[in-house]
């Protein structure tokens, strides 16, 4: 009979072969699974020529050129000041409220310029306002 003490040895968990269970799991998901895009409907978009829809007598585009000059439709306007802008924005919006202002500003003219427009739509009661541009391919085609 040996009554000596024995070392008890540690319990302890290799990590290695779960490590690799789970590694062949993982790439066993990514060798199964599709990635192709489900969409719910089908749709197709009707195709329309944006021009021909726009309504145009619901539209003021006023330019605004480098130096700061203005026209209404294509009309010049003379002056400057906020007053007769209101007033050609009012004759020229012939439906009312709901006229959209179409602001076409040169890059390089004054901001001021802008914000005198946005103003004097303001004050003649025009709220709908949008700001024209171009494409960036036209305007690369342009210099």
């Amino acid at each position: 009979m040996n009554f000596r003490p024995r070392t008890k040895e540690e319990p302890e968990i290799n990590l290695i072969p779960f490590i690799d269970v789970l590694l062949v799991i993982l790439i066993f998901l990514m060798l199964t699974t599709t990635y192709s895009k489900f969409t719910e409907l089908q749709l197709t978009l009707p195709v329309a020529d944006a021009e021909q829809q726009r309504d145009h007598p619901k539209e003021v585009v006023v330019a605004v050129a480098a130096d700061g000059r203005y026209a209404i439709n294509k009309n010049g306007i003379d002056g400057k000041g906020v007053d007769q802008l209101a007033a050609a924005l009012r004759d020229a919006a012939k439906a009312g409220q709901g006229t959209v202002v179409i602001i076409s500003a040169d890059a390089m003219a004054p901001h001021q310029s802008v914000i005198s427009v946005m103003e004097a739509a303001r004050r003649a009661g025009l709220t709908q306002i949008t700001f024209a541009t171009q494409s960036s391919a036209r305007a690369g085609a342009g210099k």
